[in-house]
């Protein structure tokens, strides 16, 4: 659809109004171009270049492109918006004259929104039947949890009129951070356990492909992580009667690590935002973190807690480093110290005798506090814009093992009993189960929370 009158044709000039891409609440260019319906022709919209994971601030080569055979021109619209509906990040042009490419602004719902779009410059195609439109997104300076792309394309005869065009709709999304528990590089997490009686690894994959592998010993602590940087989770153990981490990691590379004394208690986690799990472990005997940063290798010791507090770290401020913070099992107080400025903050919630299990339960970018009371079997989450959730589920029992079991960039609240998993959809209605494992065994999840 296009601004004028009998001019509201193929690829027009000045570019498509705001909000056509068939976004949350938004129409397409059907809305004009009526002559076949959405998708019907034989072409393709595809927007690509889109990462799996961003990190703040980072700037992403997109690219838009339309194929369409026998089209005499071309044009696309193309927004950006975060969980709520609302504009994300922003564009950056290529350096061209003139330029073939523009972004204009749009309300729908409520919800301010930017629009990438082609100028009367960018609509002719440099070879047959096909368009390409190239440009920069930067993502959000913090983590916004899942960013989602929204794209409408037009493959038009250019005869003037709205009659003979074919309207394509696509999509595409980016999510704040790798699933943990996941084995197959896409974007949801893994049903898996470790069977410490033999310490074997075992992976029912959401594609549906069984994993075994052998890698630990009785006694051993699992520390599973993305230790290479390449989205996949790699098997890891730290052994406490040597204070030696074994990594077994998904290209299938060997290695180990010793780092730490015997009473740690091993916190890897991603401290300095690069990406990949950094060694580190919590010294109870002086309430010290100790870690190597595996983007320097350098060595770091922070103090940080008391003797008898459990270290809880994660990314609670959505800049893609994990903040030192712990949960006081006495006073049921969580205390952190933010990667960003250095702030300490100090947040009492829960009861004593509750179980931490933080996770980014609204699905903003940043992990929110929160704890499972085995004495009513209920989740307590309070998240980091300070709203509060309570959902009962699970048995007196079960292990917590959150995890983002459908890729929305949301935890699932997740229970594992005897070799079943239960785990509610993060629409609060879904309910699933799925049986894989043995008593006895370890939630690969649970690894996650420093125990």
């Amino acid at each position: 659809r296009f601004p004028g009158t009998k001019l509201e044709t193929s690829a027009a000039s000045n570019g498509p109004p705001a909000s056509h891409t068939n976004g949350p609440g938004e129409g397409n260019c059907t809305a004009c171009h009526v002559t076949f319906p959405l998708n019907s022709g034989s072409g393709q919209l595809i927007i690509s270049g889109v990462p799996k994971n961003y990190t703040p601030g980072q700037q992403i080569p997109v690219t838009v492109t339309l194929n369409h055979e026998g089209a005499v021109r071309y044009g696309f619209q193309m927004t950006a918006v975060d969980k709520n509906g609302d504009r994300t990040g922003g564009y950056i042009l290529p350096a061209a004259s003139p330029q073939p490419l523009q972004v204009i602004s749009g309300i729908v719902d409520g919800h301010d929104r930017r629009y990438i779009e082609h100028t009367i410059d960018g609509i002719t195609p440099t070879q047959f039947n096909t368009k390409s439109w190239n440009f920069t997104f930067t993502a959000p300076a913090r983590r916004a949890g899942k960013l989602s792309f929204y794209a409408a394309g037009n493959g038009a005869d250019s005869d003037g009129t709205a009659d003979g065009d074919y309207i394509y709709t696509t999509s595409a999304a980016t999510l704040s951070g790798s699933a943990i528990s996941n084995y197959d590089n896409d974007t949801r997490s893994d049903i898996a356990v470790y069977r410490p009686t033999t310490g074997t690894w075992y992976a029912l994959t959401s594609t549906g492909d069984f994993r075994v592998f052998g890698w630990g010993l009785p006694g051993d602590i699992i520390v599973p992580g993305d230790y290479d940087g390449d989205g996949k989770t790699d098997d890891a153990v730290w052994r406490p009667s040597n204070s030696t981490w074994y990594f077994h990691t998904s290209s299938d590379s060997f290695s180990s690590f010793p780092f730490g004394l015997a009473g740690d208690v091993p916190v890897p986690a991603d401290y300095d935002g690069d990406l990949k799990t950094d060694v580190a472990v919590w010294r109870p005997s002086n309430a010290t973190w100790y870690m190597i940063r595996s983007s320097d290798q350098a060595f770091v010791a922070i103090p940080f807690g008391l003797n008898g507090d459990r270290p809880v770290p994660a990314d609670y401020d959505g800049d893609a480093k994990a903040e030192l913070a712990v949960f006081r099992p006495s006073n049921a107080t969580w205390y952190m110290i933010t990667s960003t400025d250095n702030t300490f903050h100090v947040t009492n919630f829960g009861l004593v005798g509750d179980e931490a299990v933080q996770g980014d339960y609204d699905g903003d970018g940043r992990w929110d506090f929160a704890v499972y009371r085995p004495s009513n079997s209920t989740w307590y989450v309070l998240t980091a814009a300070q709203s509060f959730i309570v959902t009962p589920f699970g048995l007196n029992g079960d292990k917590p093992a959150p995890a983002d079991f459908d890729g929305d960039g949301i935890t699932d609240i997740t229970v594992f009993r005897n070799g079943t998993w239960y785990y509610l959809g993060t629409d609060g209605n879904t309910f699933n189960v799925v049986n894989f494992g043995l008593p006895g065994d370890i939630p690969v999840p649970r690894g996650y929370i420093p125990q």
